[in-house]
């Protein structure tokens, strides 16, 4: 077995892994403002904590497009999409924010499944 067919598969675990993490930290960061009396007041803080996990959302996005095939990085691109969506809009309930990602999360866990296996 080459080194490439070692590495490619700990690589795609490492960063399928990082956008998944990265979203649920996404999902924890839109609750609050869910629950907001006034979620367009939101405090300097959640904005900035917004921006820095969808910043590093995009770029492990961008990764699995650099390293691996147009299937795993459409699911990614949907799901961080999905997630990136949900983080902005302040209507949705919990429920709806869930229904939203639920079949963007299981896509793309799907094709990482595929991807490294």
């Amino acid at each position: 077995m080459g080194s490439a067919q070692v590495w490619i598969p700990l690589v795609g675990v490492a960063v399928g892994g990082g956008l998944s993490y990265l979203a649920q930290e996404g999902i924890r960061i839109a609750e609050p403002r869910k629950r907001a009396t006034d979620p367009l007041a939101t405090p300097a803080e959640w904005l900035e904590a917004a921006r820095s996990l969808i910043d590093r959302l995009w770029v492990c996005e961008r990764m699995i497009r650099v390293l691996f095939g147009d299937e795993f990085f459409q699911r990614a691109w949907d799901y961080a999409s999905a997630v990136d969506h949900v983080m902005w809009e302040h209507q949705l309930s919990d429920e709806e924010m869930w229904d939203r990602l639920r079949e963007h999360q299981t896509r793309f866990l799907n094709a990482a499944r595929r991807e490294v296996a």
